[in-house]
């Protein structure tokens, strides 16, 4: 797993999202819950997916109805630096409100 280069306000909600979510989730639920425009959102999973933080499969439910979705999780190792990622954004005072109050 890689450091991230850069922690912005915006990985920071992403990681939260991630951390919130405890199983497999997709994109656009990241997108609604951090209020963040998926333009911001679908690149950051993708840096933290190359930098090994996150994994992410095509979701395989025939039942389901629609496109499939892109399924996002946090690695073994991605989830305790995405806390500490969280920790450290919030210790700064840059984080937005929704994850300077929300608990990791």
């Amino acid at each position: 797993m890689e450091p991230l280069s850069r922690l912005t306000p915006a990985t920071a909600e992403v990681l939260h999202a991630l951390l919130d979510a405890g199983a497999p989730v997709w994109g656009l639920r990241i997108v609604h819950e951090t209020g963040r425009p998926a333009g911001s959102v679908y690149p950051i999973l993708s840096r933290l997916e190359s930098a090994g933080w996150v994994t992410s499969v095509w979701e395989d439910d025939p039942s389901r109805s629609g496109p499939r979705r892109r399924l996002y999780e946090l690695t073994a190792d991605g989830v305790p630096a995405a806390r500490a990622a969280v920790a450290r954004i919030r210790g700064t005072g840059a984080a937005s409100g929704r994850v300077a109050g929300a608990s990791a």
